[in-house]
């Protein structure tokens, strides 16, 4: 495994496009780059990069994949992908990689703004491979006219006014990829419907198998592990699928088994809370009437 030394580390925006022989940007927070300007002699070795600032792809037509991590987003129909500060991304020797546009920011240029805050929300930076924005030909439209407004606003000479408008530039651009997301989630659905039998399949398997008595509870860690796909990712599909984040989808799950539990065997209530995986028989309890109005005892009571 490579050591941190291996790791190519760019603290600024402007150490980074002066490395790919580009000008120094007009702002040394923000920056767009086409692809089309840079040597792609730069890339005749693999290696690691990691950034101190946003980066957001987008290709509007491309065969191949980019590697990223240990796997690769795939953009044979072009799309999106989006990284956040300390991220680590493999550059690739494929000169065919390196087309469409990228927009960097610094953190520092959205601190003072509502976005500073608000960006943590848009979930899609903490997506994984495999995970990229699929856009669909009116959708590119958009997003081209997005990173036009972007471009043509750093062409201008830098006034009072440039900032406050490229972030809400960047604003717009990241309200739209959150609604092509949501529509990926529903357009997808056959793969989405997938996740979910998978999902069901994993919580079958680990109660069945009385996990829950060692392991607790099954995590949203765990379970994202367990099906390769990132926290945030399977969580925005569940609630785009189902109007439950994980962590909701597990509990309404675990309500279930203990309703069965409790209305066909002879388990006491202290039993089954530690069988499905509560460390204390009262979180269990408190759950159980949060979510059905009644404490176990009682729905057990209601079949008597």
């Amino acid at each position: 495994m490579k050591d941190k030394s291996d790791i190519k580390h760019y603290s600024s925006i402007s150490q980074l496009t002066r490395e790919l022989g580009l000008p120094v940007p007009a702002h040394p927070l923000v920056a767009l780059v086409d692809y089309a300007n840079v040597s792609k002699s730069l890339f005749e070795t693999e290696f690691k990069v990691s950034l101190d600032f946003y980066k957001i792809s987008f290709k509007n037509s491309f065969t191949g994949q980019v590697k990223y991590g240990q796997g690769h987003y795939d953009f044979d129909q072009g799309g999106m992908a989006f990284l956040k500060p300390g991220q680590l991304v493999i550059a690739s020797t494929d000169k065919s990689s390196y087309e469409g546009f990228v927009l960097y920011f610094h953190p520092d240029f959205i601190r003072n703004y509502s976005l500073g805050t608000a960006i943590n929300q848009y979930g899609f930076f903490s997506y994984d491979v495999s995970e990229a924005l699929f856009l669909s030909a009116g959708e590119k439209e958009t997003i081209t006219r997005l990173f036009d407004q972007i471009g043509d606003e750093l062409k201008n000479n830098i006034d009072h006014f440039s900032q406050d408008i490229l972030v809400s530039h960047i604003e717009l651009l990241l309200n739209y990829s959150n609604r092509f997301y949501n529509r990926q989630f529903i357009t997808r659905k056959a793969v989405n419907h997938e996740v979910t039998v998978s999902l069901d399949k994993l919580l079958n398997r680990y109660f069945e198998n009385g996990w829950g008595l060692k392991d607790g509870i099954p995590s949203v860690h765990y379970i994202s592990s367990e099906l390769h796909i990132s926290q945030r990712y399977l969580s925005d599909l569940l609630r785009s699928l189902t109007g439950q984040n994980t962590q909701q989808y597990v509990q309404h799950y675990v309500i279930d088994i203990s309703k069965d539990l409790l209305s066909g065997s002879s388990l006491s209530v202290t039993e089954i809370a530690y069988y499905l995986g509560f460390g204390h028989p009262q979180s269990f309890s408190k759950l159980f009437k949060i979510k059905t109005d009644l404490t176990p005892l009682a729905f057990r009571q209601s079949f008597n």
